[in-house]
């Protein structure tokens, strides 16, 4: 999963002796006044872009997500991607809490919210595009630098889909001298993932990662995401390398074998295991209010009780009651 904004029914109680945490950190940012002012028939929505050449574009987006401020300024209103965007695309802004209806397709006829369970975005911005048949063709879930969005937006619109998957396009066209793996006195040299005892955080790197430095030098230092990520064996894989790792079963593999395998398109990508199983999945640049609480669900065990999205709910009313501000934006 990914980097995440999620919406938090708030209730207005308090203890008696305790004042009431507030959430702070959220952004509210409109979608910019060129998106598609649509009817919600998107079948219709698909056709018209296909007839002009162009694709569909449904931006999944929630009020006052800091995730979505970033990209919609960095990608969305900044020139040249924003002109890349309104040349090619047909984009259709779609709130996970909203009420409007919407035909989905012959099938689905649902609101925004119900719309948004259904294809299970837990996470914004999400990002759908759609082929002419109204299929989908790639989903972006979380914030992604413009450098690499750029890169599946081209994936996209010069419809190379038709005869490669993202992940090979990506690994072909993206820059790998962008960025120099670092060590991290958090990270642990080990080559057989199954000798790990307990819970075990996988963090993908190679040169093309424009957000290492950021997850570096912000989110693993952060006190919040270090006290969290305590109990976790850290392994960084560069997945430029070819060196020989046995993954978390003994099976002989490398870490771009790994990488693939996971459909890790995204750097730094982070992968939460515990007991032999992959629990949680980070495929954008999460903040650290949500990354700590992703590592405290597995490390804590609460994965074998609920499910993470009723976790994170019951966790956002524990701190609130306890008088804790919940800080949700990007470190500065």
């Amino acid at each position: 999963m990914l980097g995440l904004c999620l919406g938090f029914v708030v209730s207005a109680a308090a203890t008696d002796t305790v004042q009431r945490g507030k959430v702070v950190g959220g952004v509210m940012h409109p979608v910019p006044d060129w998106f598609k002012e649509s009817f919600l028939e998107i079948a219709d929505d698909v056709d018209e872009a296909s007839a002009a050449g162009r694709h569909v574009m449904l931006f999944f987006e929630l009020n006052g997500c800091p995730y979505c401020d970033r990209m919609l300024q960095e990608s969305f209103e900044t020139d040249p991607i924003s002109s890349y965007i309104r040349d090619n695309f047909d984009v259709i802004a779609i709130n996970i809490q909203g009420d409007r209806q919407i035909a989905f397709n012959e099938e689905i006829t649902v609101s925004e919210k119900r719309l948004s369970e259904i294809l299970k975005v837990y996470s914004t911005p999400a990002i759908v595009f759609l082929d002419a048949d109204n299929k989908t063709i790639v989903r972006v879930n979380g914030y992604r630098a413009p450098e690499r969005f750029q890169q599946v937006l081209e994936f996209v619109a010069t419809r190379s889909y038709r005869s490669t998957e993202l992940a090979g396009y990506l690994q072909a066209k993206l820059d790998h001298n962008v960025y120099q793996p670092r060590d991290n006195p958090l990270f642990s040299e080990v080559k057989d993932l199954s000798t790990v005892d307990g819970p075990l955080m996988l963090v993908f790197e190679d040169g093309s990662c424009y957000d290492c430095n950021e997850f570096h030098q912000k989110i693993l230092t952060d006190e919040r995401v270090r006290k969290e990520i305590a109990p976790f064996t850290v392994v960084r894989l560069n997945t430029d390398s070819n060196d020989p790792l046995m993954d978390i079963y003994g099976n002989e593999t490398t870490p771009a074998a790994l990488a693939r395998e996971y459909q890790m398109i995204y750097r730094p990508g982070v992968l939460l295991f515990d007991e032999g199983n992959l629990l949680r999945r980070h495929d954008s640049l999460t903040f650290p209010h949500h990354f700590k609480e992703s590592l405290r669900y597995v490390a804590g065990g609460y994965y074998k009780q609920t499910s993470y999205r009723d976790y994170s709910r019951q966790r956002t009313e524990e701190l609130l009651d306890a008088g804790v501000t919940i800080d949700l934006s990007r470190p500065k």
